[in-house]
């Protein structure tokens, strides 16, 4: 068996938590393979809204192995208060969760290094969601990590005091006033928490799975624009976010990689600093951000909301491989008479369908398609999609090439159109 890779195309926030969730049922197995508390994949069903940062996000099914993979980085106190609120959900955890020992651990000092960071940075920040995220990283490339098999080791604890120790030395560059201490206890009991779970060796787990016939879903979080090697650096994350952190974040091979499912909005939304070239700054941008409720989950931030760019969504596709395409939030557009969809770039006096080293110079160029101006969150078939919005999805296929085979019509798991 193959493991089918689920993805954003965009810019982070493209409904991937939803169609995982959506697509559970045909699995075994899902996995997390990056990203960590950053991450806020949001689930709607028997209208209950839930959001979750590092657990994968099939944990609601009742027969599915979840798997947080080597790639993730977890912070226990997060981490500790998702656990629990899934368990007043009546979820059984500890039968349905599994954590790779190789995942890396957020500590406080890493929180706390990623606020001092973006502070200095001024105008030129990032948008840091100050999760401890690129600290953590950081310590991983630079081989000082602490990760979660290193909780069973007699030594942990002096582990813990020596990179908490380094991150203290780190902190002198900076003008800065924390307290490490104060959230110590709660870390602690967040690693106690994490010791209730099987800790296992995923990339043999996942392998072992894969050759017994288990249908694996490979879940990632952020987008591919974000990517660190691929995104629109530096305002990216500090992971890979594309395929082939599939790979690497769950220890699996590519020749074991099978569907790649790209996730993009009908539209496209960026939540934190960074080059946009179809952001709209205007009225349509605020009415796309109050109809769709453009808000990030784990922040709270608004999100910066604009039209479909098809040259970074072909760029997507062409690094990821991907061979399906879901559209989520058509319905977001249900109110508009005209809609465009940008097709290529002005840059420097030529026209251009490709993404450039320097994002921010793309002048986006369009074309303008009539909106279907009818309600369609109600839909429940694939002939019930009003021609316009046929064309709309007819036309993405033509452009890129793959077929747009499921469309999210709404945020709960019931609002969806195979096609």
């Amino acid at each position: 068996m193959k493991a089918d890779v689920v993805l954003g195309l965009q810019w982070g926030d493209e409904g991937k938590g939803k169609i995982v969730d959506v697509l559970t049922p045909k699995y075994d197995v899902i996995t997390r393979f990056q990203g960590g508390p950053n991450a806020g994949h949001t689930l709607e069903f028997n209208t209950i809204k839930h959001v979750l940062h590092s657990i994968p996000s099939g944990i609601f099914h009742k027969d599915q192995i979840n798997i947080i993979g080597n790639g993730v980085v977890i912070d226990p106190v997060i981490f500790k208060k998702e656990t629990e609120a899934i368990y007043r959900l009546g979820v059984d955890l500890q039968q349905k969760l599994r954590i790779s020992r190789k995942a890396h651990l957020i500590l406080p000092s890493h929180r706390i290094l990623d606020a001092a960071s973006e502070a200095a940075k001024g105008v030129t920040k990032i948008g840091s969601t100050l999760k401890g995220i690129g600290p953590t990283y950081m310590d991983k490339t630079g081989r000082n990590g602490l990760r979660v098999g290193d909780i069973l080791q007699h030594d942990f604890k002096a582990k813990y005091d020596h990179l908490k120790q380094k991150h203290i030395d780190l902190l002198r560059i900076y003008d800065f006033v924390y307290n490490i201490e104060e959230n110590e206890e709660q870390w602690f009991a967040g690693i106690e928490e994490i010791r209730r779970y099987e800790l296992i060796d995923s990339e043999y787990e996942i392998n072992h799975l894969l050759s017994e016939g288990k249908k694996v879903l490979a879940e990632g979080a952020q987008g591919t624009m974000l990517d660190i090697d691929f995104g629109s650096y530096p305002f990216v994350t500090s992971s890979s976010t594309i395929c082939a952190g599939a790979c690497t974040g769950l220890g699996i091979a590519p020749t074991r990689i099978g569907e790649v499912l790209g996730v993009f909005k009908a539209y496209c939304t960026r939540v934190g600093s960074g080059p946009f070239p179809t952001e709209l700054e205007d009225e349509t941008g605020k009415v796309l951000r109050e109809k769709g409720h453009e808000y990030g989950a784990t922040t709270g931030r608004p999100r910066r909301c604009g039209w479909l760019d098809l040259v970074a969504l072909k760029y997507s596709i062409l690094i990821n491989g991907v061979t399906q395409l879901i559209m989520t939030k058509a319905d977001v557009l249900s109110d508009f008479d005209i809609i465009r969809i940008c097709t290529g770039y002005q840059l420097q006096g030529h026209f251009t369908e490709h993404l450039p080293y320097d994002l921010q110079e793309a002048v986006p160029q369009y074309v303008e398609m009539k909106g279907w101006k009818q309600d369609v969150s109600e839909v429940t078939t694939k002939s019930g999609i009003p021609e316009a919005l046929n064309r709309y999805i007819d036309f993405i296929e033509k452009e890129t090439g793959i077929p747009v085979t499921i469309v999210s019509l709404g945020p709960d798991r019931k609002q969806i159109i195979f096609r």
